[in-house]
């Protein structure tokens, strides 16, 4: 060992020089004055501390296998105290044999099971064999949950956060798909070191929701960019990131749930009694797969312990497949074939009764993908997370506003009509919409009524006096004439344009807007009103369909006319507004909008946000939406 090598080094060059020293005058002084100096190295302590960096002593005592590659003090221990410390360096799998025949021998401590799991996992690591991944669940159980007749471990044990890291890793990885790349959870005999595991394991528990869960990730493998928060609720069980599809592919996007949807799930190996399984050579086990959306924790012997979430890695691995990046530009210039019909209105996950639906709706040339981090953050308030279910609205953002607010609000009524058909959910009918930009015209036009208002800017002539077929009249009407959707019970507008941006108005907006491609529907029914009612026109340029640019021009028909409607009553409204600079905020604006257009009256609360315009990540803006979130639920 090194440190009795040292020391015994340091006596045997100590004793020569107290014994055959010969006198002073017999040597020159430079002589006699080195021989001191040696003297004093040598009498020096064998035993001491040096004073050192608090943070590099701290790293030393908290050092494992997980978080260093290196062993943990209390496995150096056991180690030493059996005397493998040379052995499981020349010979690991003999070292870890002789150590478990301590265990075999029924004279093993709670600090031998501890470093059979580090152990085991460390030799795993090094050669790839899964039965040590295994071998090292196992160890990391029976030392956590024992079982009869044995002591858990002390919460401030620092080793059992340790076993729960190394149960949670040794799952994941000794039921690997042969690439690595994901976990293939089965039933079967799996070799451990020292015999076999038998796992039990239905696999019904691969559908949940009516959908098949495919493709798990540990997701404790996933490094994750673009997000300032990682969420990690610490416990027992492998966390892994699972897509989801219909059981019955002809149901096809029926669930609303969005095509590239991740879900938090959690693989969990059960062991009865393990510290009397692990002395044999045959141990059973019974795999299950958690749902965090359904329960939080789980009963093991006896006691509650919850179990492991990675719920923002599962989020940014579920934005980084997703196509919604690539829609933000195409779906400003085109107005059909980039957001598709099933998947403009989705869901996260499977619709859950009695949550209160939070609808997301982006703004201009952006996507549902820009909501990631509040979503992140709002996910993993329990307090949130227990009441809401959050719905994201896409939508061509070059599309005149009317027309994506149709889609919108028909979106939401169709939603409802097919996850609560009977109308018995309550919770439904207190829906909150949050909208970006123009997504917060869109969600203001889910509040309004309009009347005649919006029509009387388009023609002269009363809407049933105008010739039109009725599959124009039917479009029309439902553009043109918006009620408030009455399960929308509170709205939040987030730096939206409420008379317009100074920025729509520029040249540059404008030259874009040259290049967006209308709906062809619209463009249809434009041309023919102005061909077969030409007395009707309310104003000269009515031949070219508006784009969501001209609709945001400040001084435009359509958004003089919006910013002019209230929301209904009995409507919650609230605005959060980006204001750049430290300047006065009434003076300012985020660089799109000017605070006084997103400044509107009789709202229940106005927050001015020091951001630029696309603030949806900005902590103050997400705290806000809390706040709201959670005084809706005080409300009726």
């Amino acid at each position: 060992m090194p440190v009795a090598v040292q020391r015994r080094a340091v006596v045997y060059r100590i004793r020569p020089c107290l014994s055959h020293s010969p006198a002073a005058g017999a040597r020159p002084p430079a002589l006699l004055l080195g021989c001191c100096l040696l003297l004093l190295a040598a009498c020096s302590t064998p035993v001491g501390v040096t004073r050192a960096d608090p943070r590099t002593v701290h790293r030393g005592l908290t050092s494992n296998v997980l978080s260093s590659g290196r062993l943990s003090g209390p496995t150096q221990n056991v180690l030493f105290e059996q005397d493998l410390v040379e052995s499981f360096g020349a010979d690991p799998e003999k070292a870890l044999a002789r150590l478990r025949a301590v265990v075999v021998a029924g004279e093993a401590r709670r600090s031998d099971i501890f470093a059979l799991a580090e152990l085991s996992f460390q030799h795993a690591e090094d050669t790839g064999k899964r039965a040590y991944f295994l071998a090292s669940a196992v160890y990391a159980y029976a030392f956590l949950f024992p079982g009869s007749g044995h002591h858990a471990p002390d919460a401030f044990d620092s080793r059992f956060r340790v076993a729960c890291d190394l149960y949670n890793r040794g799952v994941a990885a000794g039921f690997a798909s042969e690439d690595g790349s994901e976990v293939d959870l089965h039933a079967g005999d799996f070799p451990l070191p020292f015999g076999t595991l038998q796992v039990d394991f239905d696999a019904a528990q691969l559908q949940k929701d009516n959908r098949q869960l495919t493709h798990l990730i540990p997701v404790a493998e996933l490094e994750v960019h673009g997000m300032e928060t990682r969420y990690r609720w610490p416990g027992i069980g492998a966390p892994l990131a699972a897509s989801t599809e219909p059981i019955d592919p002809a149901l096809g996007f029926q669930d609303l749930v969005i095509p590239w949807s991740k879900v938090a799930v959690t693989a969990l190996l059960r062991i009865d009694n393990p510290r009397q399984q692990i002395v044999t050579d045959r141990v059973h086990a019974t795999l299950t797969i958690e749902s965090p959306s359904q329960r939080e924790q789980v009963d093991v012997d006896g006691q509650p312990a919850p179990i492991e979430i990675e719920s923002t890695a599962t989020l940014a691995y579920m934005m980084a497949e997703s196509p919604v990046w690539q829609q933000e530009i195409a779906g400003f210039l085109k107005g059909v074939g980039v957001i598709d019909e099933k998947t403009r209105l989705a869901m996260l996950a499977p619709y859950r009764p009695g949550k209160i639906p939070v609808v997301l709706v982006h703004g201009t040339a952006s996507s549902s993908g820009r909501w990631a981090q509040m979503l992140n953050e709002l996910f993993n308030d329990r307090r949130i997370r227990e009441h809401y279910q959050f719905w994201l609205f896409t939508y061509n953002t070059g599309n005149p506003i009317g027309y994506s607010a149709m889609l919108l609000r028909e979106s939401l009524t169709n939603a409802l009509r097919r996850v609560d058909p009977g109308g018995t959910d309550p919770a439904l009918q207190r829906m909150v919409v949050i909208g970006h930009s123009q997504g917060g015209l869109l969600t203001k036009m889910t509040v309004i009524e309009s009347s005649d208002r919006f029509w009387n800017d388009m023609s002269k002539k009363p809407f049933e006096q105008v010739d039109l077929s009725e599959q124009e009249r039917d479009i029309l009407r439902r553009t043109m004439f918006v009620h408030p959707s009455p399960f929308v019970r509170r709205v939040v507008f987030i730096a939206t344009p409420q008379r317009g941006s100074y920025f729509a108005g520029s040249r540059l907006a404008h030259w874009a807007a040259r290049f967006i491609t209308l709906p062809m529907d619209m463009v249809h029914v434009s041309t023919d009103f102005v061909l077969r009612n030409k007395q009707a026109v309310a104003f000269a340029d009515m031949g070219e369909l508006p784009t969501a640019v001209d609709n945001m021009t400040p001084g435009n028909r359509f958004i003089k006319t919006l910013a002019s409607i209230p929301v209904a009553p009995g409507v919650a409204a609230h605005s959060i507004i980006a204001v750049d600079g430290d300047g006065p905020a009434e003076a300012g604006n985020d660089g799109i909008v000017e605070y006084q257009s997103a400044h509107i009256d009789g709202v229940e609360s106005e927050l001015v946000v020091r951001s630029g315009h696309s603030c949806q990540a900005n902590p103050h803006t997400i705290e806000e939406v809390r706040r709201i979130l959670l005084e809706h639920l005080e409300t009726n």
